[in-house]
Parts: C-alpha cells; sequence; structure tokens
C-alpha cells in the first residue's frame, strides 16, 4: 500500500476531493478525456469496458482536459451533461486537469514519470491518454490516445 500512486488525490466534477489509496485492489485506468475530439466516442468504449469488468476489480478514472485543440472548453457542469446524456458514463469523472506542463495534475506527473511512452519525453501526447496501474498501484502500461478501449481487454484479462 505504499505506492506514490496511493497517496494522489483529485477533485470530482462535483467538486469532492478523492484519494487513490480509495482505489487500493482495483486496477485503475487512469484517461484524460474530451468531449469535442475526434476520439471522444472512445467513451462509450471505456464505459463498455468499466460495465464488464468492474465487479472484477476494475474502476476507471476519467480526467477531462482542455490542453489539446481547445476540445474540452466547457465547465464542469457542461462535461459531466456531455458524458452522461451523449455516452452513459458511469466511471469517475474529474474536474478538468492539465496533464503537461508545470501545472500538470500530479496524478499525471506521477504517470508520465513511470511510464514514459513511445518517444520517451514522458508527455502526454493528446486526448485519450490512458494509463493502466495494477492492483497493487504499480502503473503498469501506458496506451497511445488511438488505442480503442477494446484494445486494452487483453491487457485487463491478466491483471484481474
Amino acid at each position: 500500500m505504499n505506492q506514490p500512486f496511493y497517496n494522489l488525490s483529485a477533485k470530482t466534477l462535483q467538486g469532492k476531493e478523492v484519494t487513490m489509496d480509495q482505489f487500493a485492489g482495483k486496477a485503475v485506468l487512469v484517461v484524460n478525456t474530451a468531449s469535442q475530439c475526434g476520439l471522444t466516442p472512445q467513451f462509450e468504449g471505456l464505459e463498455n469496458l468499466y460495465h464488464k469488468y468492474q465487479d472484477k476489480g476494475l474502476v476507471i478514472l476519467g480526467f477531462p482536459c482542455n490542453q489539446f485543440g481547445n476540445q474540452e472548453p466547457g465547465d464542469e457542469k457542461s462535461i459531466a451533461e456531455g458524458c452522461v446524456i451523449n455516452y452513459g458514463v458511469t466511471f469517475p469523472m474529474f474536474a478538468k486537469v492539465d496533464v503537461n506542463g508545470k501545472n500538470a495534475h500530479p496524478v499525471f506527473k506521477y504517470l508520465k514519470s513511470e511510464l514514459k511512452g513511445l518517444l520517451g519525453t514522458g508527455r502526454v501526447k493528446w486526448n485519450f491518454t490512458k494509463f493502466l496501474v495494477g492492483k497493487d498501484g504499480k502503473p503498469l502500461k501506458r496506451f497511445s490516445p488511438t488505442t480503442k478501449p477494446e484494445k486494452i481487454e487483453k491487457y485487463l484479462e491478466t491483471i484481474l
């Protein structure tokens, strides 16, 4: 339980502070999201994964981000409404964050430092970059923005 991931926290879209240690013992898929991105339909695939595997210990955490092409311009209320109305999202969604730069959210600073990505820069390239954290809180794998949620299923089956 001494994994650094569990020491982090974030605010939900409703403004409630949530510590990551409440997800101890679960596999966590952290995703930076945007409601006006060409990849936004991935919400549907993520929701399907969540429904299929939440009883086996999967939680998906969505973090809206407006750093890529101004594709998440809305406030928390409009983000919440869009996720629910358009995609039926039931997994936890957090307040809008930066994922790159000096104001990057600590969750993303940590995950990027542990899972650098293809070019080794650690930067998040675009919306819908996904980070898989094991049940023990250890970051396991990083998936590119274009990796469809269905393609992550084979990894989930090995860790759940």
